[in-house]
C-alpha cells in the first residue's frame, strides 16, 4: 500500500509539471521490484550441503527434486566420510547443511557451535557383508569374515562405516585382521567390485545401491549394528534460509520416502 500510494503521489506530481509518463513508468518498476523482492523464494539461490557418502543416491535425488520445486535453486553437494566433513566444516569450510551418518559426528560440529538449530536424527542403517557377485570365498555369517586367508575391507575406525561395523564384530563374538580400510564406505565398497577383496563390512544401502556389482550377505539382528543420521542448517554458510528449507525437504515425506525406498529405517 505505501508504494502504491507513492507511486500515485509521484504521477499526480508529474502530471501537474506537464509530464505523464515518466513519473509513472519509474513508480511502476519500483512497484514491480518491491513486489519481486517480496516474493522471492528463499530457496532459489545456491544451497551447499555436506554430506555421508552413503548418502550419495539418496541426497542426488532430493537435490534434483528440490530444484524442480525451486526454480532458481542450485544445490550443491559434498560427499565424503562424515568424520571428515566435520573437520571441514570445523576448519572453516563454507556450507549450509551437514547431513551426517553419526550422532557422534554431529556432536564435533554442536560442540564447536556451528549449527543453525538442534540436529534431527532423519534416518537409520545398519550393517551388511558385501561379497563379488559369485562369493568366491563363500561368506555366509560375521564368523567367515575371520577365516585364514580371507581378504577383508572394513572402513577406518574413525569413520562411522567402521565404528559400527566393528560394533556388529563385537557383538558377534568376531575378531577380524582386514587386508586394508578404507576411507569411506562408498571406498571399501569400490574394493569388493574390483575384486580386490573377498568381503566388506559396509552399510546395507550401499549394498542395495550397488545392483548385481555385488552381492549382499545378510547380518542377523542379534549381531547387527545401526547408526542414526542427523541432519543440521550450519551457521557457516551463505545460504541459511535455504539451506533450511533443503533440510526440511530431507525430513519431509517425499524425503523420508525417498530414503525408505533406498533401504533406510526410520529412527527409534
Amino acid at each position: 500500500m505505501t508504494v502504491f500510494l507513492a507511486a500515485t503521489a509521484l504521477a499526480l506530481g508529474a502530471a501537474a509539471c506537464g509530464d505523464d509518463t515518466t513519473g509513472s513508468d519509474a513508480s511502476a518498476a519500483s512497484s514491480r521490484a518491491a513486489t519481486a523482492t517480496a516474493t522471492k523464494d528463499p530457496a532459489a539461490t545456491a544451497v551447499t550441503v555436506f554430506a555421508a557418502a552413503s548418502l550419495t543416491e539418496t541426497f542426488t535425488t532430493l537435490a534434483d527434486q528440490f530444484e524442480a520445486a525451486h526454480p532458481g535453486a542450485d544445490v550443491k553437494l559434498n560427499f565424503a566420510a562424515s568424520s571428515a566433513l566435520a573437520q571441514q566444516i570445523i576448519a572453516g569450510a563454507p556450507a549450509d547443511v551437514f547431513a551426517s551418518a553419526s550422532n557422534a559426528t554431529m556432536k564435533q560440529v554442536t560442540d564447536a557451535k556451528l549449527t543453525a538449530a538442534a540436529p534431527t536424527v532423519f534416518v537409520r542403517n545398519s550393517m551388511e557383508i558385501a561379497v563379488p557377485p559369485s562369493n568366491p570365498a563363500r561368506i555366509a555369517n560375521l564368523a567367515d569374515l575371520a577365516r585364514p586367508g580371507v581378504k577383508v575391507a572394513l572402513c577406518e575406525e574413525q569413520v562411522p562405516c567402521g565404528a559400527t561395523g566393528l560394533a556388529a564384530l563385537r557383538k558377534a563374538s568376531v575378531t577380524v585382521r582386514p587386508a586394508t580400510l578404507g576411507q569411506d564406505v562408498k571406498s571399501v565398497l569400490s574394493l569388493v567390485q574390483l575384486g580386490e577383496v573377498d568381503a566388506a563390512l559396509v552399510y546395507r544401502t550401499d549394498v542395495s545401491a550397488a545392483g548385481d556389482k555385488v552381492l549382499g550377505v545378510e547380518i542377523p539382528d542379534a549381531q547387527n549394528a545401526s547408526t542414526d543420521y542427523p541432519i543440521a542448517t550450519l551457521t557457516g554458510g551463505d545460504h541459511q534460509a535455504a539451506g533450511k528449507a533443503f533440510a526440511d525437504f530431507v525430513l519431509s515425506s517425499t524425503g523420508i520416502d525417498v530414503l525408505g525406498k533406498a533401504g533406510f529405517g526410520k529412527p527409534q
